[in-house]
């Protein structure tokens, strides 16, 4: 019998400090995360990181909590509803780091005697940090827990004809009746080392801006190329001008080089260059979170506006919108009649 496990990313179970710390902790000592020796990973994060951070982030979290709870935790729990009405095979939800597991995910479709599972990481660019991280520990957990167990994952899906038209259907819809000056797409930031640990070709990636427009096997798995893919798929299909939309990258940590540029020095700059009315759209994450509600909705806004800016519009995710419910749906129904 075949089934689905819906992954997203992840949240601490509530604002508390100490839910907040045991969460970083489970993200931040992941070793596609920090991808250093894990005696240096663990001083990096419990000896320095965890010390302070966890007030911090649970201050942040506190700013977009809901009555629900975790608003990404809220956000995927009504996409996966959403997408079961209209499915005939189980589809459960799991979450990388938190609750709820990958293993009680995977738990629940054993239960429904499930064989077969499609893994569906709802990430739209592979990255070691997001989509490889969770293919890791599901094979792990297979290996341990689930023998009888087989999976197929959903690939990297960027450049998906659907997928594209339905994040260009929500930009447009924004966007329509107001105004505004330049369009920002900013993704989630990776280490730039990262991208070249990825590379399959050991060779193509320089991170020079011109490797990604150039044909490579190694872009199956380059997160930059599939976001600046993704960017110009969606500038294309809305019929954008060249010079009214821009890329960059939000979230680095620590001092090593992420990849550039920076979603905040952006924003502040077009702002003291005096574009008065901004959209960012976030396109690396399906469902808002931190990320996108905190990070860009309120630090972002802010400093556009304190900068000389005006408007600041930012567009949601696409969350469970229902052209997306039903894309979600049919990539699972085309698997499941294979």
């Amino acid at each position: 019998m075949k089934g689905v496990l819906l992954v997203n990313l992840g949240s601490p179970d509530s604002t508390e400090v100490k839910d907040v710390k045991k969460y970083l902790d489970e993200f931040l000592m992941d070793e596609r995360v920090i991808d250093v020796p894990w005696l240096l990973r663990a001083f990096i994060v419990r000896g320095i990181i965890l010390r302070t951070r966890p007030k911090n982030s649970a201050e942040a979290y506190k700013r977009i909590w809901w009555e629900e709870g975790s608003p990404l935790i809220v956000l995927s729990e009504r996409l996966q509803e959403k997408v079961q009405e209209l499915v005939s095979v189980p589809v459960a939800l799991a979450m990388r780091y938190g609750n709820p597991s990958l293993e009680s995910g995977l738990k629940e479709l054993r239960q429904k005697g499930v064989t077969e599972v499609l893994l569906v990481p709802l990430y739209p660019q592979f990255a070691m940090a997001t989509t490889e991280t969770i293919l890791v520990l599901a094979e792990k957990l297979r290996k341990k827990h689930f023998p009888e167990m087989s999976f197929t994952t959903m690939p990297a899906f960027y450049n998906h004809p659907d997928y594209v038209r339905v994040l260009s259907a929500s930009v447009q819809e924004e966007l329509q009746n107001r105004e505004w000056d330049h369009l920002l797409f900013s993704y989630h930031g990776v280490p730039e080392r990262h991208i070249k640990k990825s590379d399959i070709t050991k060779s193509h990636c320089k991170i020079d801006g011109s490797c990604c427009n150039n044909p490579s096997p190694a872009h199956r798995f380059c997160y930059r190329h599939q976001c600046y893919e993704t960017t110009k798929q969606v500038a294309s299909y809305l019929g954008l001008k060249e010079g009214t939309y821009s890329t960059s990258f939000q979230s680095r940590l620590g001092k090593d080089p992420w990849l550039q540029p920076y979603t905040d020095q952006t924003v502040a700059g077009f702002a003291e260059k005096g574009t008065k009315k901004m959209a960012i759209v976030t396109p690396a994450f399906v469902s808002d979170c931190l990320e996108t509600l905190e990070e860009i909705g309120m630090e972002a806004k802010e400093d556009f506006l304190e900068k000389g800016g005006e408007e600041f519009y930012v567009i949601p995710c696409l969350n469970d919108r229902e052209d997306w419910v039903k894309v979600l749906a049919r990539w699972m129904d085309e698997w499941a009649d294979q």
